[in-house]
């Protein structure tokens, strides 16, 4: 069988509540068995591939960049593209749900890409939109509702 991908999306840039957020969501992530995905880079991204790998978990980092070293050191498996911000659409495609935490347009695109291709999105404190975004109070519910959605 398969194991389940969670992406955790969220920028570069964030506050320690919202880095504290993700840590523990990728741990959630890891302790259920699934599979973490992120953008491999820093902020939210680390944290969650921190806890994720903390909790011997598996992070998947599909990397803006041309070079494997850009990882954040909590990434097991760099994917290289060398394509910048267009890697969102990969992550996108390539996960069963994303929780979103926090972030800006980047963030945005990747709720865009993630609505498009008919993947739940499970966010905290992101982005209000019309769109069928689910929200969640914290880390403990947002995992739960992300492992709800595609159960």
């Amino acid at each position: 069988m398969r194991r389940k991908i969670i992406a955790v999306i969220g920028g570069v840039e964030a506050s320690e509540e919202h880095l504290k957020i993700a840590e523990e969501v990728g741990s959630l992530i890891a302790k259920r068995g699934a599979v973490l995905i992120t953008g491999g880079m820093g902020g939210i991204m680390t944290s969650a591939s921190k806890g994720a790998c903390e909790s011997d978990g598996l992070v998947i980092g599909i990397l803006p960049t041309a070079d494997k070293e850009s990882a954040n050191p909590y990434v097991h498996i760099p994917i290289v593209t060398g394509i910048g911000h267009a890697r969102n659409f990969i992550i996108a495609r390539t996960c069963d749900c994303a929780i979103a935490i926090d972030g800006k347009y980047g963030t945005l695109s990747e709720i865009a890409f993630c609505l498009m291709c008919d993947v739940p999105v499970i966010g905290i404190d992101t982005w209000k939109l019309e769109a069928p975004i689910t929200h969640a109070k914290n880390a403990v519910d947002a995992v739960e509702r992300a492992f709800a959605a595609i159960s």
